[in-house]
C-alpha cells in the first residue's frame, strides 16, 4: 500500500500526568504514516486524487494543543482518530509521539509510544 509521511510535527503542549507537565507544558514531536491509494494522484497529478497535508496538520495540532491527556498512548491514539477524521480514503495510520522532556532520570534520552491502527469499519 502507498504511504505518506508527516514527521518532524513539533508542538507545545502540556500533556503528562504529573501536575507540574500539566501547568509548564513541554514540547511534543509527532510522526506520522498515513496508508492509502495514491495511485490515481500518481497517475493524474490531480491535487483532488491525494489527502491535503496541511488539513492533517492542522487536525493533529488541535489535538495536540487543544486536548489534555496524562499518557501519550492516549494522546497517539486521539490523533490516529483525527487523522481518520480528515479523509475516509486514509486506510490506515501510524503515529509516533515523541515527548523529550520526559521525567525520566537520566541526562538525556527521549521517550516515545507509536501505534498503528486500520480505519474502523
Amino acid at each position: 500500500m502507498d504511504a505518506i509521511y508527516l514527521d518532524d510535527l513539533a508542538f507545545y503542549a502540556f500533556h503528562g500526568v504529573f501536575d507540574e507537565e500539566s501547568r509548564l507544558g513541554q514540547r511534543f514531536v509527532v510522526d506520522l504514516v498515513c496508508w492509502l491509494d495514491l495511485g490515481p494522484a500518481s497517475r493524474e497529478d490531480a491535487y483532488a486524487l491525494t489527502v491535503d497535508y496541511g488539513t492533517i496538520t492542522e487536525a493533529v495540532g488541535r489535538v495536540v494543543t487543544q486536548s489534555r491527556f496524562k499518557l501519550i498512548e492516549r494522546l497517539a491514539g486521539a490523533i490516529a482518530e483525527a487523522v481518520f477524521a480528515t479523509d475516509a480514503r486514509i486506510e490506515k495510520v501510524k503515529v509516533r509521539v515523541h515527548k523529550p522532556g520526559a521525567p525520566i532520570p537520566i541526562a538525556s534520552g527521549r521517550v516515545s509510544v507509536e501505534i498503528v491502527r486500520d480505519r474502523p469499519a
